[in-house]
């Protein structure tokens, strides 16, 4: 990969639609998640491949290709929601390499309901570190890096948005949720 990156960063457009066709399914579904629209989702892919295209030659650290990718990916989610500030629904359609893992049954179902009215309560910024650190499996540091954010502020938004996400799947009548990684947040 870091050949692939200095390759790009060196003005090869081959190697950077390699890079970007690696991924292109990963990023697209951290999208989704955050803005919940497919056309949105899109429209900021594109968007952070564009900006990714045109500030590598100022890449310092190839080998930091990804998180650099995912930074530019999450601020472009956050202009995308500026724009359009859509609240419909919309289903979270996720590819079968990048869908996590499931438990199986009727029972994923109705989870992934609950998990979505949580979810659909949730600002683009919570929904962002939510993703970020239980999708991704970021470390809190990573995630608050990524967002472009102080980590007191990401550890906050993170407890914030849990609370609601709590709250929403106690009304339907599930109370367990994911310890925050890393421990306590205040």
């Amino acid at each position: 990969m870091r050949d692939l990156v200095i390759r790009a960063r060196d003005g090869d457009r081959d190697a950077f639609s390699a890079l970007a066709a690696q991924s292109l399914g990963r990023l697209t579904a951290v999208a989704r998640m955050i803005l919940r629209d497919e056309y949105a989702a899109q429209d900021a892919v594109q968007d952070a491949f564009i900006e990714a295209w045109r500030s590598l030659p100022g890449l310092r650290e190839p080998d930091k290709f990804d998180a650099w990718m995912r930074r530019l990916l999450v601020r472009s989610c956050f202009k995308g929601s500026r724009r359009t500030k859509r609240l419909d629904a919309v289903e979270i359609r996720l590819t079968p390499a990048d869908e996590p893992a499931t438990i199986g049954g009727e029972g994923d179902l109705a989870i992934r309901d609950q998990l979505e009215r949580g979810l659909a309560r949730l600002s683009t910024e919570q929904r962002a570190v939510v993703v970020l650190v239980y999708y991704l499996d970021l470390p809190l540091a990573d995630a608050a890096q990524a967002m472009g954010i102080p980590l007191g502020t990401a550890k906050s938004r993170l407890h914030r948005s849990l609370g609601v996400m709590r709250t929403t799947l106690e009304a339907a009548g599930e109370r367990a949720m994911p310890p925050v990684p890393g421990g306590q947040v205040a």
